[in-house]
């Protein structure tokens, strides 16, 4: 039995994991492609990504072209990685979260084509934030799709998909975290059964039926509406932990705004919805009532209100709601805009 010759594309974290699971298995890239280094933190560094780090500590060789396409913009970066990749003489090319789009002559290039580790059951939620968007609609079940991948916006064939229930309360943050491990197991079972097999795996079209975007995630989103129901604000704050964070425009009671850029922007980190009984209608973003202990309590949308647990004014840290209020003045009467 062979070693497969394979090469790895990926970028972040999620794609790390992924990659350091195969190494630990056995399966050891010859190439990796990753992004240009970019800048990154509160110095606006050029940093590495994930997978070049690690790839870089098990001495794999890395490609970081800005793109693929022959006759792009960056063809001759394109070109030196072709040619880099005809040389090993593939057998498969790994794909996580790489962020470049795969033209025709990559998919063909290997033997068995290119295997995406996709992190949601598809066809539910493909696209670039399949992770924030299944924390955000509520779902209660996401998973690992490993996929044989075509020029299709994720709509390969299924080659195994492995199934994660989501946890009441769980961010995309701690749901990225267990997807990333899951991901890592899924793909190395695949690389066993192909190096067994050598052969291509079997795999199943998608279903028609059951298809949804996952768009990619922009701060545009990230304001909390009030009108809408404590429940949905709630899992948007889940969906938007720890990016881009959930933010409320915060104003004293009293106090008249000349225009809504005045409010105080206060990034919302925790918080769950709640049942309350009124006998009059709740205006949306009027705090209801405000405790230490028990967090803020925010009138929401059909007569629902959502508890603030963890907040963070700007330039502030992240705190919990007793720590926050010890150097924050904030009363029953007060309102969200």
């Amino acid at each position: 039995m062979s070693p497969l010759r394979f090469a790895y594309a990926g970028t972040p974290e999620f794609a790390s994991q992924a990659l350091q699971a195969l190494i630990s298995a056995g399966f050891t890239p010859s190439l990796v492609l990753t992004q240009p280094d970019r800048p990154a933190g509160r110095g606006m560094r050029e940093q590495a990504s994930a997978v070049k780090q690690l790839a870089l500590q098990h001495g794999i060789a890395v490609l970081q072209p800005h793109g693929l396409r022959l006759n792009g913009k960056f063809a001759e970066q394109a070109q030196s990685a072709q040619a880099a990749m005809q040389a090993l003489n593939l057998d498969v090319l790994v794909v996580a979260a790489y962020g470049l789009i795969l033209p025709t002559w990559v998919l063909e290039l290997p033997r068995f084509g290119c295997l995406n580790i996709h992190a949601s059951l598809l066809p539910r939620w493909r696209g670039a934030a399949p992770i924030h968007r299944a924390v955000e609609q509520g779902d209660s079940e996401t998973g690992i799709s490993i996929m044989q991948m075509d020029e299709g916006l994720d709509t390969g064939a299924i080659i195994s998909m492995d199934a994660l229930a989501i946890e009441a309360g769980e961010t995309t943050g701690q749901l990225h975290d267990r997807l990333a491990v899951l991901g890592g197991h899924s793909i190395v079972q695949a690389m066993q059964r192909l190096q067994q097999s050598a052969t291509a795996l079997p795999s199943q079209p998608q279903p028609q039926e059951g298809v949804t975007y996952a768009e990619k995630i922009s701060r545009a989103e990230s304001r909390l509406d009030w009108t809408r129901d404590a429940r949905s604000l709630a899992q948007q704050v889940q969906a938007f932990n720890p990016f881009p964070a959930a933010q409320a425009q915060f104003v004293k009671h009293g106090v008249e705004l000349a225009t809504p850029e005045q409010a105080e922007t206060i990034k919302v980190w925790m918080a769950q919805p709640e049942s309350v009984s009124a006998t009059e209608p709740l205006q949306p973003g009027l705090v209801l009532s405000v405790d230490r202990n028990q967090g803020v309590l925010v009138a929401c949308g059909g007569q629902s209100a959502l508890r603030l647990l963890e907040l963070q004014r700007a330039g502030g840290k992240r705190l919990n709601v007793q720590q926050f209020l010890n150097g924050f003045e904030m009363q029953a009467g007060d309102r969200f805009i």
